[in-house]
């Protein structure tokens, strides 16, 4: 009685037009270079199953956490979340959406800190670099790509992102800061006599009470020479105290 084996498949392999060249450098000199942070999160999106698989690979070896869609329409609903990832690698001809409309529309959402995107197609004329830039994209790489040359690129997008991501959180801290501003301005009714300042609701409040309530200043008290003269020395001298005794105590 024989037995049959079924051979083992062999790894899928790469369209012609997506075989990567041979890196620049080694393998492991991208590879060292890999932060011990936490991994940065990258969109691909290809419908080419095989293709995008080789992209997945390549990106989780460099250490990024990789999110894939297999059309555009799918990378759009990702991108357009609150918690898409911050850098994305399209390619030009999809179903549903191409790269350059997902662009468009990534733009179009006007974000504090815009989604870092690379174009990957096999499109090298010009007009197709210019049309891709225009439409959108951050960065384009053509097919079949260079190891090196995109995890450079790839690099400069997570600076780029970080640069932006901490110019917004500065923005966003001075705004805080400003909202906690007060301002007094315009006319402010003080009685003659008692010095109170009317407020809202035709309240009467303390001078320092008011400007405490409507600006950052606070106070403390204590006696101009001129009071002290005119106010807190008939007082003492009245209850038969001396006011030299009385500041010296004071002080």
């Amino acid at each position: 009685m024989t037995s049959s084996i079924s051979p083992i498949p062999s790894a899928p392999q790469p369209p012609k037009d997506y075989v990567l060249n041979e890196p620049a450098q080694p393998v492991s000199a991208i590879q060292n270079t890999a932060e011990t942070k936490k991994p940065k999160r990258v969109l691909i999106a290809d419908d080419d199953a095989i293709s995008a698989q080789v992209l997945e690979a390549t990106l989780r070896q460099w250490g990024y956490t990789v999110v894939v869609a297999r059309d555009g329409l799918a990378a759009w609903e990702m991108l357009k979340a609150e918690d898409s990832p911050r850098l994305a690698i399209l390619d030009w001809m999809m179903p549903g959406l191409e790269g350059p409309e997902v662009c468009r529309r990534v733009r179009a959402l006007h974000r504090a800190v815009p989604t870092y995107i690379i174009l990957l197609t096999a499109k090298r004329n010009a007009q197709d670099i210019v049309a891709g830039l225009e439409s959108g994209a951050d960065d384009y790489v053509t097919k079949p790509f260079d190891q090196a040359e995109l995890h450079s690129r790839l690099r400069v997008g997570e600076r780029i992102v970080e640069l932006q991501q901490g110019l917004a959180d500065r923005v966003r801290e001075l705004e805080e800061a400003l909202s906690q501003v007060k301002t007094l301005k315009g006319l402010l009714p003080i009685c003659a006599y008692c010095m109170k300042i009317r407020a809202d609701r035709n309240y009467w409040q303390r001078v320092e009470t008011y400007i405490a309530a409507h600006s950052n200043a606070r106070f403390s008290h204590g006696i101009c020479p001129e009071c002290w003269k005119n106010i807190v020395e008939p007082e003492l001298q009245q209850e038969g105290l001396s006011p030299l005794k009385e500041a010296e105590q004071a002080g």
